[in-house]
């Protein structure tokens, strides 16, 4: 009786062993790999970088150190504007919704960072428009909170699907000279992205 109690131990230890190397395999386990100070990982899960190819990592992003990919997307107002037209400035790309709870606990943070360094940061608040039931959600929901920071659609995903999401909220960090200097995903606080900025001076 023993020995088959434990044989079926020795069974399910097995199996499960076989179940999570698959699952490593497929990238469904959280990495452990070190993430070398410039992937800011606000939700508790972890991301590699170092891939090669087209400057994207292996489970998606764009890697530290790339130029960022350029793009020009609407306003909520209909003005067009172009990311290469912020080089000099600091930028943050922040990829958000309306119907993301952990974005909008971040807007009040990003509004108060935008308006306590104007000069030195921009932010491009890139909304995900294509999972919105619609635009007018969007412009109500920037109405409402008064935000001090430039809103930008991307009806069709391409900037989104550049950009390589993995979830939202995500902002890319963007050097003066327009290189992706790190990359967060989950909602940052006024006190994280202040340290950003003076580690940069």
């Amino acid at each position: 009786m023993i020995k088959k109690v434990v044989g079926v131990f020795v069974l399910l230890f097995l199996i499960t062993l076989m179940v999570w190397n698959y699952l490593n395999q497929q990238g469904f386990v959280n990495s452990t790999t070190s993430n070398q100070g410039n992937e800011g990982d606000m939700t508790g899960e972890s991301s590699e970088q170092g891939a090669s190819g087209a400057g994207l990592n292996k489970k998606g992003g764009l890697n530290v150190g790339k130029v960022a990919p350029d793009f020009t997307l609407e306003t909520l107002n209909g003005d067009k504007i172009t990311l290469s037209d912020y080089r000099g400035n600091i930028v943050f790309v922040n990829f958000w919704a309306t119907w993301c709870g952990p974005c909008r606990t971040e807007m009040p943070e990003l509004h108060e960072f935008q308006k306590k360094y104007p000069d030195q940061v921009k932010i491009i608040a890139v909304n995900v428009t294509n999972t919105e039931n619609s635009v007018k959600d969007v412009k109500e929901f920037m109405n409402h909170g008064n935000f001090s920071f430039t809103v930008v659609l991307d009806p069709d995903a391409v900037v989104s699907e550049t950009y390589k999401l993995l979830n939202i909220p995500t902002t890319y960090i963007i050097s003066p000279e327009g290189e992706i200097i790190q990359r967060v995903m989950g909602p940052m606080t006024l006190d994280f992205m202040e340290n950003i900025v003076l580690k940069m001076k």
